[in-house]
């Protein structure tokens, strides 16, 4: 063996274990690792301008590819600043690893400049969160944190680097590539499933969110599809089945249909495949209860500690999703009796999910997602972080197969153009949209800068309505036409898109919408359409006026 800094250890690491793309703001914590990356042109190494940016698009990169997304921030605020991705990556159930620089470690406990104690900061965010004070056991840290994050419910590891470790000069035995683990369901499961399917008058299926994969999505369609089976996404899991499938329900969370709804309820067995059944994908832990009386719950998840955590399941199912997604798909039972239900969910889904006129709407943005349906293909990536702007997503577009949709179930704002950044430099190939409100984008507009300065081929359709508009929505249901603290007083988003290099159009009328769209289709690099909207018009359901009871 022979001598490297910590830095090139653990970047022989992250090399030996198929990283190809690191997310950074650079810190003098860990100078030893940005030399070690100079040294290593097959990771791509992105200077991002915010921690929250880096965290994000480290998340939607580990969302996409199924590898843990990496991230290096320095201490401190460093730290801090990523802190809510990595709480996204916790509530998604995404793997990624997060690297801190620390400073010496003769110097801790001290609270030297910027110090914090970091397993005791992320632990409770964290799959896993531990501090490397010895350069020679690097290798066996991050072989750990690779299993960590991806094995049972994904999720982030956060490792804490001193600075002076990193520049120790040591003998290390390299690990080798930490391969997946697959645990395969009990056939006796199975079987006892068809069993239930063959007792069950009105079956529904709740998928996506932990260990998802184009795999699993693949085999479960085909799965529903022959035996007639309603397929229902979890919350902003839109892409967990081709929404082409003949019997796909549509997506549970907020604003979702009601027949829909109601399908649930009358369910007699509901078939929950990666999905938590957390409180946004079954409103508030009502629309199946935790215990769900009149009901059977078959749970499939891929980490025991998930199975009984919350919801008592009839038939726990602990399995990796695409091994029970393709045994479901390959087993036969001749005496099932195929239901009728699931193109029935299809066609109320379709119903639902077509915009209808709105009388005295001058910017509907309803029919501007149809004529965006029309121009792009299935394969567009549409990224979007929170606000009842993406309602109208939610509801109108209509998500191939995956992965197309990076959307956080946390519910955080500021994700889609992170995300939507990450995304055009994993598919360069693909369409890529972010979908925006306006006080969302300005929590992480800023990564526009980080676009131009990689290349990123992206389209941004922000939605301005001078408003923090779901914040203003609840505060008219509650306290009616008392405004405090929501209103917005924004920039010239065009100009603000050009000054990074891009090009905009602004859009005040539905009919100004198809032809703006085509021209930013027409174009490359960063092209931004500022829809002006009325706050009045505040979902694709409700209107202010109704909120205070107007109307």
């Amino acid at each position: 063996m022979t001598l490297r800094t910590g830095g090139q250890i653990l970047v022989d690491q992250l090399r030996i274990n198929g990283c190809d793309r690191i997310f950074t703001v650079p810190g003098e914590s860990f100078l030893a690792v940005l030399d070690a990356l100079h040294d290593a042109p097959e990771i791509e190494t992105i200077a991002c301008r915010q921690e929250g940016g880096v965290a994000y698009m480290a998340d939607a990169d580990g969302k996409m590819t199924g590898r843990p997304g990496i991230a290096f921030v320095t201490r401190g605020p460093g730290a801090t600043n990523a802190s809510g991705g990595v709480h996204v990556a916790f509530q998604d159930s995404t793997p990624m690893i997060l690297f801190v620089g620390d400073l010496d470690r003769a110097d801790r406990d001290r609270e030297g400049f910027q110090e914090f104690d970091f397993p005791a900061f992320f632990g409770p965010i964290a799959k896993w969160a531990a501090r490397i004070d010895d350069a020679r056991r690097i290798p066996e840290y991050v072989a750990r944190a690779w299993r960590v994050a991806t094995v049972g419910r994904p999720g982030p590891v956060v490792l804490a680097i001193p600075e002076d470790m990193l520049r120790d000069c040591v003998e290390a035995a390299d690990r080798p590539a930490v391969p997946p683990v697959a645990e395969c369901p009990d056939p006796g499961a199975i079987g006892a499933l068809f069993e239930l399917l063959k007792d069950a008058a009105a079956p529904i299926a709740i998928v996506g969110g932990a260990d998802w994969s184009p795999r699993a999505a693949h085999h479960f369609a085909n799965f529903a599809v022959r035996h007639g089976i309603p397929v229902a996404a979890a919350f902003r899991r839109q892409d967990a089945i081709d929404n082409r499938c003949g019997v796909y329900a549509g997506q549970l969370g907020y604003g979702p249909n009601p027949r829909l709804q109601q399908r649930v309820r009358d369910a007699d067995l509901v078939i929950a495949v990666g999905a938590r059944l957390g409180e946004s994908t079954t409103d508030g832990y009502k629309l199946i209860t935790p215990d769900h009386p009149g009901q059977t719950l078959v749970h499939v998840h891929p980490d025991p500690n998930e199975l009984g955590r919350v919801y008592h399941a009839d038939l726990p199912i602990c399995a990796d999703m695409g091994e029970f997604a393709e045994m479901v798909d390959d087993w036969t039972d001749p005496d099932l009796v195929r239901f009728s239900t699931g193109e029935d969910a299809h066609r109320e889904w379709l119903e639902w999910s077509e915009p209808k006129p709105r009388d005295g709407v001058k910017l509907d943005l309803g029919h501007c997602v149809a004529a965006m349906r029309d121009k792009l293909p299935a394969n567009a990536i549409i990224c979007n972080g929170a606000g009842n702007f993406s309602g109208w997503w939610h509801r109108y577009w209509r998500y191939g197969p995956m992965p197309t949709q990076l959307a956080p179930t946390s519910g955080t704002m500021g994700y889609g153009l992170p995300a939507a950044v990450a995304a055009a430099l994993r598919f360069k190939d693909r369409p890529v949209v972010c979908v925006a409100g306006d006080g969302d984008f300005l929590m992480n507009g800023q990564e526009l800068a980080t676009a131009a300065q990689y290349g990123a081929d992206l389209l941004v359709i922000l939605v301005d309505n001078g408003s923090y508009g779901t914040i203003r929505m609840h505060q008219e249901r509650d306290y009616p036409e008392r405004i405090s603290a929501t209103t917005l007083a924004n920039p010239d988003f065009v100009k603000l898109a050009e000054a990074y290099g891009g090009q905009g159009w602004r859009v005040e009328t539905t009919a100004d919408f198809a032809p703006a769209l085509d021209a930013a289709l027409a174009a490359e690099g960063i092209r931004l359409i500022h829809c002006v909207t009325d706050v009045e018009v505040i979902t694709n359901q409700t209107t202010i006026s109704s909120l205070r009871g107007k109307s």
